[in-house]
């Protein structure tokens, strides 16, 4: 696992349908997918960095990433308290199960684990989780809530 911090970013209000994810086969390279197509589970922290709710695809049981999300977010809170550092906007953090995307929303924090499409993730990601509205996945067929 390792953890790419996220420069400031300017973001203009980008829909779920501005972003498209590019297939992984090279075969499909012209296929495009929606973000939704390649979310694994979200999870929403409050700006505290405690967890408020998560939700996994009904496919998955593994939830040991969200446990590692809560861990970043407390050292991105210790890191700036005792270093007077501001601005965090994302933090990606790759693993086995994929890449989880977190980024502050205006009152929360907001996780999304993606599976692995290689080993960067699309800018056009990056900018979809800031507007992404977990609470769509309450009543999406393919995830369940905990």
């Amino acid at each position: 696992m390792w953890i790419d911090k996220g420069e400031i970013m300017k973001c203009s209000s980008l829909g779920s349908a501005d972003a498209e994810v590019e297939a992984p086969h090279p075969a499909a390279s012209t296929t495009t997918l929606s973000p939704i197509d390649v979310l694994l589970g979200a999870a929403i922290f409050d700006l505290n960095g405690l967890p408020k709710e998560y939700f996994m695809a009904r496919d998955r049981d593994d939830a040991r990433w969200v446990q590692t999300v809560f861990q970043a977010l407390g050292l991105q809170s210790l890191l700036a308290s005792s270093l007077q550092l501001e601005g965090f906007r994302y933090v990606i953090i790759h693993g086995s199960d994929g890449h989880a995307i977190v980024v502050r929303q205006k009152n929360c924090y907001a996780a999304l684990l993606l599976s692995s499409q290689g080993k960067t993730v699309p800018e056009s990601l990056i900018h979809w989780s800031y507007e992404f509205e977990p609470g769509i996945l309450k009543n999406h067929p393919h995830f369940q809530s905990f």
